[in-house]
């Protein structure tokens, strides 16, 4: 496949080795600053394009894409995520393509469906309150991450006690009936997520640890290409064939 990097920072340069090995070329680096690159004749013969960007220039970089109708591969969190049902429904009725995740690591997916079980689980079991925390490096920009996000609404949705996540914050007390996530940032670490169901008794706990963005990149070139006998609104379930109720 011909493909587009937009956005060439660490992750970027992950991807493009790992692409390369499978046999893909990276025709085009887009990174900040070079917008008028989406006009470009690589761009616009790209078979796909990974976007590992910010949250500020997300939905930008997927519009551009969008508007040559080129499968686009997107890993970037925050805020602007709350445009996705958007996206998905000019998916369905402008036949785009876009695979979203948080998360492109295999393994956390895997324990994202491991965590969507557990909370079924515990759910019967009032006595055990939920907490989560996640700890990253100090270069990332969004707290709580978007993977600690999408763990904190997968037990928010199947707890009936549960009725919000809540970041924890110095400032705030955190409600009775809200799952608390703490963000820690230190150092190089590449991202532990720790699912804790504590009582008065005893707490069980879940953890994925990252060891390092090979994962993530890997994930994200399968997704690309993924895109090749794929349309719409694309996800990891549909990529690792997960059976998901959603």
């Amino acid at each position: 496949m011909d493909i587009t990097l937009i956005g060439y920072g660490r992750m970027g340069h992950i991807i493009e080795t790992i692409a390369r090995k499978r046999g893909h070329r990276i025709v085009l680096t887009i990174d900040r600053g070079q917008e008028e690159l989406f006009e470009s004749e690589h761009f616009l013969h790209s078979d796909v394009a990974i976007e590992f960007s910010t949250p500020q220039t997300a939905l930008r970089n997927i519009e551009y894409c969008f508007g040559h109708h080129i499968p686009v591969v997107s890993g970037t969190t925050g805020d602007w995520t709350a445009q996705l049902l958007e996206l998905k429904k000019r998916c369905e009725e402008e036949g785009q393509t876009l695979f979203w995740a948080s998360n492109f690591s295999i393994g956390m997916n895997l324990f994202f469906a491991l965590n969507k079980h557990l909370a079924k689980l515990m759910k019967n079991f009032p006595v055990y309150s939920p907490s989560l925390i996640e700890t990253h490096h100090i270069h990332k920009l969004d707290a709580p991450s978007g993977t600690a996000i999408t763990l904190a609404e997968q037990i928010v949705k199947a707890s009936p006690s549960v009725r919000d996540w809540q970041p924890v914050d110095e400032n705030t007390p955190i409600a009775p009936d809200s799952l608390p996530v703490s963000s820690i940032r230190e150092g190089e670490v590449p991202g532990i997520h720790t699912i804790n169901y504590r009582s008065d008794a005893d707490c069980i706990s879940i953890t994925h640890e990252a060891f390092g963005r090979e994962g993530f990149a890997l994930g994200a070139v399968l997704a690309a290409e993924f895109t090749a006998n794929h349309k719409g609104f694309l996800n990891m379930q549909q990529l690792l064939n997960l059976k998901t109720d959603e």
